[in-house]
């Protein structure tokens, strides 16, 4: 099983970007996803999470900017990122609870580099 997280670039401050993180693999179900992010020097923080059946969290400074959703058909979570700031500057990583046949694991994506200019 492996996740494959997508979608980060350069934007301006101000602009949108849509992380994808897609599953593939043996999967017999995927449980909560989620999306983290970390700076050097700082620990990896919770930007949001969904559960199977859609219910969803969200770090208490991103709410009404991020939104997240998932497509459970092609195994895939997304992140939407709107109105972003200099200070969401970050590695976005994609993690998810998947069962692969023989137990459920948790598993992260590799990573994907956000980058906000002023």
């Amino acid at each position: 099983v492996q996740l494959q997280a997508s979608g980060g670039g350069l934007v301006q401050a101000g602009g949108s970007l849509r992380l994808s993180c897609a599953a593939s693999g043996s999967i017999f179900g995927i449980g909560s996803m989620s999306w983290h992010r970390q700076v050097p020097g700082k620990q990896r923080e919770l930007v949001a999470s969904i559960m199977s059946g859609g219910t969803t969290r969200y770090a208490e400074s991103l709410k009404g900017r991020f939104t997240i959703s998932r497509d459970n058909a092609k195994n895939t979570g997304y992140l939407q990122m709107n109105s972003l700031k200099p200070e969401d500057t970050a590695v976005y990583y994609c993690h998810a609870g998947i069962n692969n046949g023989f137990q459920w694991r948790n598993y992260w994506g590799q990573g994907t580099q956000v980058t906000v200019s002023s």
